[in-house]
């Protein structure tokens, strides 16, 4: 299916067409590019068309997209389970690794959202 396709689409569904304003390129105009996968530094669209990701996901895909060390390690959590909407080990063994690595920092508390963190 083409990016345009898509993108009328998801103008139907998404306010939009997209789930962030920075996505619509309306600053640059044309059609958003519906990223189909990605692996390393590259991306490939919904046509098939090869870019190299400047972008990184705004930062988490700094060691690029599907690299081995993190795959496995989300491999071998997945086996575990994801979500229990109670505390864990990891959790805590996180907060312990930030408190450690950020000298200023005492405490940490791992929200998804800035509502929860401010509580």
């Amino acid at each position: 299916m083409s990016n345009q396709a898509l993108f009328e689409r998801a103008q139907r569904v998404i306010p939009g067409g997209v789930n962030s304003p920075v996505r619509a390129f309306r600053a640059v105009g044309g059609t958003p590019r519906f990223i189909a996968r990605a692996q390393g530094p590259y991306m490939w669209d919904a046509e098939g068309q090869r870019y190299i990701d400047y972008i990184g996901s705004w930062g988490p895909m700094i060691l690029g997209h599907g690299h081995p060390a993190v795959l496995e390690a989300v491999q071998k959590a997945a086996l575990d389970g994801f979500s229990f909407g109670a505390p864990t080990e990891r959790e805590v063994e996180l907060a312990e690794a930030i408190v450690a690595l950020v000298p200023s920092v005492e405490q940490v508390r791992l929200t998804s959202r800035g509502t929860e963190a401010g509580m």
